[in-house]
């Protein structure tokens, strides 16, 4: 390529997308380069089943972008983004009784609670005051984070596992379950140490907002960046797989929007062996199997109440997901299996013609499994929505292999950027003193492998900018070699 820029970003995702703004925004000169046709890596819509039935490729309800420290800072709107709310962000169905509500406020979800509702209050309300600035130090590399006794307030706790804090806080299923099931985005085994942290930050962003959707597809996430970007003077290339840093532009800096093993294979040449040899050991962990549905009607839940969410947790009890959690890392499938389903049409009218709706779920499963779980997952929801399969015009069905195929970033359908676990949260994606940065001064890595992890929030982009910008000076725009 014969252009020249201040800093390259390889690859489009939210992250990419975040760190080429935020480099612009600083007056550097910024190419993205995108092997598919569009921007948005994981944050893209498309016509799956039928013509007029928009479905999301992969992410669907964001919690974390409509609450992301950094895009509230961007003119998303008026680059055409627009969030819709529903009235509940969870509700978790459970056999021959109501379902479990995730409401914006507490008192309302209390009344779901049973005798949990003061416990759960207690956790959440001293929370939620400060909490935007509680998820600006969450969102962000390991450091000093700048309210240090509500940080305290928040991790101690989260330091245990679900599984143990759910038992120990409530006494009564329904807690426990809509608990389990907010940790279950962690894709950890609920036994695991931090995994009540990931549970406490899913149901206090419900308390903060209610779990949004785009208005006519995720993708429309992506193109506003995309969007801002270029108002910004910044180009887009598209349909420019880089294989090799030779495939590059010259440019001062490099920032990777990829997993770690494919900056590894991009760059081998001007990164060292040992740093080389660190990142290919990183850790993926389990894959997911997804379905879309283009449907005859809304889901016919067993208590109605169930429409009134973006996000349905389908697993039943605490006890009921934590086995299926576990599943995925024994090598197994569960035949039960949690289920994160997205209800976007109930919501958004554009999704789908009208009377019709889509249909969104996904489980966990293990790492390249080629295991169809279609049976599996609409037996699932036929459990808690009698009549659902007689509703189904058509259906899309996504392996792991097809996740990695449409993003290489999925390796082997990992859609979270890797395990965050407790010996890889803070150190991905290798130990380094700035997890962003490589032994190559002109390289960084601004994926959802870095702090803070997956999400549509852009956070990782940001944070990696900032550090390559620092560093921009220090660099002649220059071939990669």
């Amino acid at each position: 390529m014969s252009e020249s820029y201040d800093a390259v970003v390889v690859g489009s995702g939210p992250n990419g997308l975040s760190a080429a703004i935020e480099l612009a925004r600083g007056g550097a000169q910024v190419g993205i380069l995108e092997a598919s046709d569009t921007v948005g890596g994981g944050v893209r819509s498309a016509e799956l089943t039928l013509p007029g039935y928009v479905h999301d490729v992969c992410s669907a309800v964001h919690p974390l972008g409509i609450l992301s420290p950094y895009f509230s800072k961007l003119p998303l709107e008026e680059h055409g983004l627009e969030w819709v709310l529903p009235p509940a962000s969870v509700a978790h169905p459970l056999d021959d009784e109501p379902a479990v509500m995730l409401y914006k406020d507490l008192n309302e979800t209390g009344e779901y609670l049973s005798q949990d509702a003061r416990s759960w209050n207690s956790i959440f309300a001293p929370l939620l005051p400060k909490s935007k600035e509680l998820f600006a130090d969450i969102l962000g590399p390991l450091g000093v984070p700048k309210h240090p006794i509500l940080m305290a307030r928040f991790g101690l706790p989260g330091l245990r596992s679900a599984l143990r804090f759910a038992h120990g806080k409530f006494t009564g299923p329904r807690a426990q379950a809509l608990f389990a099931g907010c940790a279950a985005h962690s894709l950890l085994p609920l036994e695991k140490p931090l995994t009540a942290a990931v549970g406490t930050l899913f149901a206090l962003s419900g308390h903060m907002e209610d779990w949004p959707v785009a208005k006519g597809g995720s993708g429309e996430i992506s193109k506003a960046l995309a969007s801002y970007f270029k108002s910004l003077g910044g180009t887009v290339i598209c349909s420019t797989k880089i294989n090799h840093v030779r495939d590059l532009p010259s440019a001062r800096v490099y920032l990777f929007d990829t997993d770690p093993v494919q900056m590894a294979d991009i760059a081998d040449s001007v990164l060292p062996k040992r740093y080389l040899k660190c990142v290919r050991k990183y850790r993926y962990g389990p894959g997911v199997f997804k379905l879309d549905w283009a449907l005859d009607g809304p889901i016919p839940w067993a208590d109605p109440k169930c429409l009134d969410a973006s996000t349905v947790h389908v697993g039943g009890t605490l006890d009921e997901i934590a086995a299926s959690e576990r599943a995925p890392w024994d090598d197994e499938h569960s035949d039960k299996p949690f289920l994160i389903l997205c209800q976007q049409s109930q919501f958004d009218s554009t999704r789908a013609p009208e009377g019709k709706h889509t249909g969104y779920a996904y489980c966990h499963v293990p790492h390249g499994s080629t295991v169809d779980q279609t049976k599996a997952i609409e037996n699932q929801i036929e459990r808690f929505a009698p009549g659902f399969k007689d509703l189904i015009l058509e259906r899309h069905k996504t392996t792991t292999a097809d996740l990695e195929r449409y993003n290489p970033n999925y390796v082997g359908g990992v859609i979270a950027g890797g395990v965050a676990d407790a010996t890889q949260i803070f150190t991905r994606p290798v130990a380094r003193i700035n997890p962003y940065t490589t032994p190559n001064p002109r390289i960084f890595i601004c994926s959802a492998s870095t702090p803070p992890g997956g999400g549509v929030h852009g956070m990782c982009g940001y944070h990696a900018a900032c550090v390559a910008l620092r560093t921009l000076s220090r660099h002649e725009a220059k071939p990669l070699k």
